[in-house]
């Protein structure tokens, strides 16, 4: 077996850059070194509250420096990390408390009611970092004071490379959740290749941590990338277009990764903004970036945005459009250094059959990244691991030159009168509209031809109506893809990682 952890990549950074801003949090800067020995010293504190090598520590903390000090903190102890999304209900993060085990929640003093009334439920200790709040009524140990108790420890614990690192909660479009299980090297290896071979990343580079750590995007690529070849991360703890471009000029910075609503708030808040950042990096991921967002985003804040694609399964990232091939538009480029992506035929789920180029099927990957599988779930593992391949659940293409297209979700597609729609394909050609701000298309149940296609619509404040978008998608699309419905809303309903939920939109327009 080979010693290998996670926790390496925030040691090495420590050795090599111990001067360096690690961290930004509001007027904190915090020094490799400093941040390194803050979670040696928390990890000494998690040891003297009983926690254990491949103990499950549930970290609910927002982006700010307490994230990477507990993260490492608990991988210094040996311990697997549970990031715990800070938007679930005492109840939803209940569940996730008990199915993975943890033996302790760490949550920073802002989450302590919803906190304390999980950890009840779950019949899991409770302990706090930052300041706590006057008015709490029953205040939970803190770490700060086990730390005091102890000396830091002098290393890391040593964990072997195929040992769990972390449990990501999937967002479960249907049943529970799921932990997907990440080892010491699917995370080493995704943030190195993320680093050294897919983007074109720079020690001095100064990268926005605005998506939530707790997500494997945020998690894995901006802080885990940005630590293992020594940037500074820029925190915001609370997303909003108009905060990030004011904090992105005042600290310089020059990488933006982000989810494509994240793109179009920059959008709508560069039009009023007096300065804007000089971005050399920005990276697209956990949906598709619709090409016209991609288009006016280049346009406004001259960068090129390299979209790419991955599942918490796949650590995250799988494909990417890579400076070293060039960007196409509309696609996710090639595989990352050392992962296969192909496609497989979707109809046939106990086997792997691959297609040939230009063929349309389920998107499988091979490679360093693929998880260890779903926690205490056998049977779920068995169906998405095949033959040695992930099967996604994601339909897509690849095209002669290698490059991987996104056509939908398996799930998402939509049949109407026994033709397949997708739609993305919708999607793309509303998005293109002057008066569509954001757009989401479902089916909804028809009795006629089984789905109906919904277009629901965040319009711009000058205003459009529903038929004026159907004829629009009626000129640009075949008969039977257009919307014949169109909804609008104020916003789109938004998970925790900022992708639109259209579950949420089908159970309120379609009633499912």
């Amino acid at each position: 077996m080979t010693a290998l952890s996670l926790a390496t990549i925030l040691a090495e950074s420590a050795r090599r850059y111990p001067d360096k801003v690690a961290v930004v949090d509001g007027d904190t800067r915090t020094t490799y070194r400093d941040l390194w020995a803050e979670s040696l010293a928390y990890a000494a504190g998690l040891q003297e509250l009983g926690v254990r090598p491949d103990d499950a520590v549930a970290v609910l903390i927002p982006n700010i420096t307490d994230f990477p000090r507990v993260y490492y903190g608990a991988l210094a102890a040996g311990a697997r990390v549970v990031p715990v999304h800070l938007l679930l209900t005492p109840e939803e993060m209940a569940y996730v408390l008990r199915d993975s085990g943890a033996s302790i929640l760490v949550a920073h003093s802002s989450q302590l009611p919803t906190a304390a009334a999980a950890a009840l439920k779950a019949g899991v200790r409770l302990v706090s970092v930052g300041p706590l709040p006057p008015d709490l009524p029953e205040a939970p140990p803190r770490l700060e004071k086990a730390v005091v108790a102890v000396p830091r420890l002098p290393t890391y614990v040593s964990r072997e490379a195929e040992d769990v690192a972390v449990v990501f909660y999937t967002s479960g479009t249907t049943g529970k959740p799921k932990g997907a299980l990440l080892t010491h090297l699917n995370l080493v290896m995704n943030a190195t290749v993320n680093v050294f071979d897919v983007n074109d990343v720079r020690h001095e580079d100064v990268v926005l941590g605005c998506l939530p750590l707790f997500h494997t995007f945020g998690q894995s690529v901006s802080m885990n990338g940005a630590f293992r070849v020594g940037n500074t991360l820029v925190l915001l703890p609370r997303f909003t277009g108009e905060a990030a471009i004011e904090l992105m000029v005042s600290e310089r910075v020059t990488a933006f990764h982000g989810v494509p609503t994240m793109y179009v708030a920059l959008l709508e808040a560069a039009a009023k903004a007096d300065r804007l950042p000089d971005l050399r990096l920005c990276v697209s991921g956990g949906a598709s970036l619709p090409i016209a967002v991609l288009e006016r985003f280049t346009e406004t804040f001259g960068a090129t945005i390299f979209e790419g694609y991955g599942l918490s399964e796949t650590s995250p990232t799988a494909t990417a459009n890579q400076p070293a091939f060039g960007a196409r538009p509309g696609t996710i480029g090639h595989p990352i250094w050392g992962v296969e992506v192909e496609i497989a035929r979707a109809k046939v789920d106990d086997r792997v059959e691959l297609l040939p180029a230009g063929e349309l099927g389920e998107i499988v990957v091979r490679g360093h990244n693929v998880f260890a599988g779903y926690l205490n779930r056998p049977e779920e593992t068995a169906q998405a691991l095949v033959d040695g391949w992930f099967r996604s659940g994601d339909l897509g293409t690849k095209d002669a030159d290698g490059r991987i297209t996104i056509v939908d979700r398996k799930k998402d597609l939509v049949i109407r009168g026994g033709f397949n729609v997708y739609p993305r394909e919708v999607e793309e050609v509303l998005a293109r509209h002057p008066a569509v701000v954001q757009v989401a298309v479902i089916g909804v149940p028809d009795a006629v031809h089984g789905e109906e296609i919904c277009a629901v619509v965040v319009p711009d404040p000058g205003g459009v109506t529903a038929e004026e978008l159907i004829e629009w998608s009626k000129e640009r699309l075949g008969r039977h893809k257009y919307p014949r419905q169109v909804r609008f809303v104020e916003q789109l309903p938004m998970g925790p990682s900022f992708k639109v939920l259209k579950r949420e939109l089908r159970k309120t327009f379609g009633g499912q």
